[in-house]
């Protein structure tokens, strides 16, 4: 979607919470927040504040569903420096998302795809807004 301070933000490839998207480091040896100086790290993490804030402006203008975000770095399969920025709608918004039935991660209909671009625009145009 956008290129951000110290990475990239990209709306996620899995879909079944319209809006998902993901905080991706611009240098790809770094594994964990902590091998950042501490002014990357906070670069990182004031970029997550951004596309949560961005994914959180776009999801309440365009679903009355929507609740909250959620923010996660949690470096368990991925061996890079991440960011998860997960909206939360009624449905079991008390449980953690990697919970959810293991076919939402795969199932065609959950799948990113063309119906997912005014989202996708709409969280970049709040990126844009919230870079000022």
């Amino acid at each position: 979607m956008r290129r951000l301070g110290s990475g990239f933000a990209a709306i996620g490839d899995a879909q079944f919470l319209p809006g998902y998207s993901v905080l991706l480091t611009d240098d790809p040896a770094v594994q964990r927040l902590s091998e950042l100086p501490r002014s990357g790290r906070l670069a990182f993490l004031a970029d997550m504040d951004r596309l949560g804030e961005a994914v959180e402006r776009a999801c309440r203008r365009m679903d009355s569903g929507f609740r909250r975000v959620n923010l996660e770095i949690l470096g368990n399969a991925d061996g890079f420096l991440h960011a998860h920025v997960w909206p939360r709608y009624e449905e079991l918004v008390r449980l953690p998302v990697w919970l959810y039935p293991r076919e939402r991660w795969s199932e065609e209909r959950y799948a990113l795809g063309p119906r997912h671009d005014r989202l996708r625009e709409a969280v970049g145009e709040e990126l844009d807004r919230l870079a000022g």
